[in-house]
């Protein structure tokens, strides 16, 4: 082995198993720098307090448009709802390659010459994409040999193995769902803060997939800003192609309000909706065609009514706030 430190960029989600292969990394002796990917349907918020509580450093990319892109058609399909993971995980690491050959370029780094591309995935822990066949295709995706320092002793010797960036012998033979190792590692090396175990995209979600599939069906412009508005409130399609999210309560209404105000909606014209006199949900409605809105105007404050505890009821008539942008 080199005298020189080897660095490793590990894709990195926060989790209990990203966490322990940064730490069998530094172990072997690398410099580790953490990536993580944003997109509507996952962000970074534990992988940063994951990586502050190791002391690495963490870089971090929206992904948004381009992962949106390969959610319409994935060539390897979907899991269980609408998780493309195989495609997923091989942009991610063909990305993770190009950062690694712009190293010159990254943000608040270090400028770190990467010699090492590594990940947290454990053989067998996800039958869908990270069986061995699975995460050879993830490999041929991405264009790039991929270390997984976990599972490694389990799986072909590495090109980093043999150019003796890293010993094979330090690394780890973990295969299959039960996390009993990671935890009892976590416990051997003092790693006190872990996140809970939990579905970290969205797209595994069914009620969430189901949404989504039926505005992607509908409208074949739905973008990456529209799928973000799914998230929140009550979801109904409207009109030919629009849409329209209620609040739940008080918190989903004033984020409707701030997503309204926002520069998320970019195609068509937005209105935000609420009654006047009234306390109750806020409507936000994203249409496709401006013309329509005479028409489905009168559909929407009906279900805004039926939702308010005060106006359910109420038979007179309503006044109601509209803000439209356009």
């Amino acid at each position: 082995m080199s005298s020189k430190k080897t660095c490793a960029l590990l894709l990195f989600s926060g989790g209990l198993d990203s966490i322990i292969a940064a730490k069998v990394l530094q172990n072997a002796g690398c410099e580790v720098t953490a990536l993580t990917f944003e997109t509507p349907f996952f962000n970074a918020k534990k992988a940063r307090e994951s990586a502050k509580s190791l002391g690495i450093e963490i870089i971090v990319r929206d992904i948004s448009a381009v992962h949106f892109k390969l959610l319409r058609d994935p060539p390897h399909g979907f899991g269980k709802n609408l998780n493309p993971c195989i495609d997923c995980h091989g942009l991610m690491f063909r990305l993770a390659g190009e950062i690694a050959g712009l190293d010159s370029k990254l943000e608040n780094s270090s400028k770190l010459n990467f010699q090492i591309i590594a990940s947290g995935e454990v053989l067998g822990q996800r039958p869908f994409s990270q069986n061995k066949q699975a995460l050879g295709i993830v490999e041929k995706i991405a264009g790039v040999e991929i270390l997984r320092p976990l599972s490694a002793k389990n799986l072909p010797e590495t090109f980093y193995e043999r150019e003796n960036l890293i010993s094979r012998e330090q690394l780890l033979d973990l295969s299959g769902r039960t996390r009993k190792p990671q935890i009892a590692l976590a416990a051997e090396w003092g790693i006190e803060y872990f996140p809970a175990p939990a579905g970290g995209c969205l797209l595994t979600d069914p009620a969430y997939s189901a949404r989504l599939k039926k505005l992607l069906e509908r409208d074949s412009g739905t973008d990456f800003n529209e799928a973000e508005l799914l998230k929140v409130g009550r979801f109904f399609l409207v009109g030919e192609r629009s849409f329209v999210m209620i609040g739940r309560d008080e918190a989903e209404n004033e984020q409707l309000q701030s997503l309204a105000k926002s520069q998320m909606l970019r195609r068509g014209v937005s209105a935000l909706i609420k009654m006047q006199d009234f306390a109750g949900p806020t409507a936000l409605l994203v249409l496709k065609k401006p013309d329509d809105f005479e028409e489905i105007f009168p559909k929407i404050t009906e279900k805004i009514k039926n939702y308010g505890k005060d106006s359910k009821n109420y038979e007179g008539e309503i006044e109601w706030n509209v803000e439209r942008k356009t």
